[in-house]
């Protein structure tokens, strides 16, 4: 059945049928740096996490399950109850759904500057705290009627600043260790109090989501970016045990953050959750702590989506490749809007659209025509 309305809802796209604008009304993007396509669709790896030079922490065994479906419902509840229910989830290439970078860094400047503007760009080629040449598709939303000041990010990096061109786009972006700022209510206060006490050169990604959950209550804004970056910091320590355990979290605030929008009147029914990561990662048992362009599987990523406008296909088993630089454009598409840049970008993945007014050439777009990526 689910095969036969996926089948149906591309032939809705192909003949290009004119339906109803998008119910979306915000938008919520979440990132997980550098957690693998592996842990998400197999669950937990047993040559790493049974090995104690990568596990400290034994209690993560208990992800481990009988089976790699039983492990990954165990790691990532939320998506595997919620998403995989209500929405769609890309990137299991054990069914050929592929989903890769386009950009042949391979590492976290590249990899978001890719997914927020819309192509990769050869110039984007460190993590240097750098201004963006390119402007990215929160900039352009946050020019349009109706988004002015509704737009804003949370990181954990402090490199997010300078993706998203703060200064420049006019987009509040709290990072590292930035405090709430304005007529901030208790909770941001103690969340103020508690950071200044912090011995740590970061944040730990839990602060980050309270940081953003206190100020959507707040606000209202119809855009987030919310970025975690745990995932990504512990596997280069070596550290899979922690890695599991931050990806679990992060299912956990991701479940909690989407319990509130669908009990909040203007949120409610009206959100798109898109979440994902910047790269990939390699495979094995010194690998696994690696990514770049000399590392296979530096550029395998995945995407999971959920809200009014997208059809409950689960997992994509089907045979398809997408790419990182699809993001932008899907992003601004769920908001009714045509996004452009100053150079072509990624067309919109149209799986992830029941709404129509797209031709049938935009949706021959979503197997990555024209991308750059070496990875297979």
């Amino acid at each position: 059945m689910r095969f036969l309305l996926f089948i149906a809802t591309l032939l809705h796209i192909s003949v290009g049928i004119q339906a109803q604008v998008p119910k979306t009304k915000n938008v919520i993007i979440v990132t997980l740096d550098g957690y693998r396509w592996k842990e998400l669709f197999e669950g937990t790896d047993p040559d790493i996490l049974f090995n104690n030079r990568y596990v400290k922490d034994t209690s993560v065994w208990r992800f481990a399950g009988r089976s790699a479906q039983e492990s990954r419902e165990q790691l990532m509840p939320f998506f595997w109850n919620v998403i995989a229910a209500k929405g769609q989830l890309y990137g299991n290439r054990n069914f050929k759904s592929k989903v890769n970078c386009a950009n042949l860094r391979l590492f976290s400047y590249p990899g978001y500057s890719e997914m927020l503007v819309g192509f990769p760009d050869p110039s984007v080629a460190s993590n240097d705290k750098i201004e963006n040449p390119n402007a990215t598709v929160l900039e352009f939303i946050h020019a349009h009627d109706g988004f002015r000041n509704q737009v804003a990010a949370f990181t954990t990096w402090d490199a997010f600043p300078f993706i998203i061109r703060e200064e420049r786009s006019g987009i509040p972006v709290n990072s590292g260790k930035d405090v709430a700022e304005g007529e901030i209510s208790e909770a941001e206060q103690r969340l103020n109090e508690k950071q200044a006490k912090l011995g740590m050169p970061v944040r730990p990604d839990a602060m980050t989501f309270r940081y953003a959950f206190e100020f959507m209550k707040r606000e209202r804004p119809r855009v987030v970016l919310l970025s975690f970056d745990e995932t990504d910091s512990y596997a280069h320590k070596g550290r899979y045990d922690e890695y599991l355990k931050a990806a679990h979290k992060a299912d956990g605030m991701i479940g909690e953050l989407w319990q509130w929008i669908q009990s909040t009147p203007g949120y409610k029914d009206e959100t798109t959750l898109l979440i994902t990561t910047d790269h990939g990662r390699g495979s094995g048992k010194n690998n696994w702590r690696k990514h770049r362009l000399i590392t296979p599987g530096s550029g395998q990523i995945w995407f999971a989506v959920m809200g009014p406008d997208t059809p409950p296909f689960g997992e994509m088993r089907f045979k398809a490749k997408y790419y990182q630089k699809q993001v932008a454009k899907t992003i601004a598409a769920f908001l009714g809007l045509d996004y452009l840049n100053n150079k072509p970008v990624g067309e919109v993945v149209q799986t992830m659209m029941a709404v129509a007014g797209h031709n049938a050439n935009n949706a021959s777009a979503d197997t990555g025509t024209g991308a750059q990526s070496s990875n297979k």
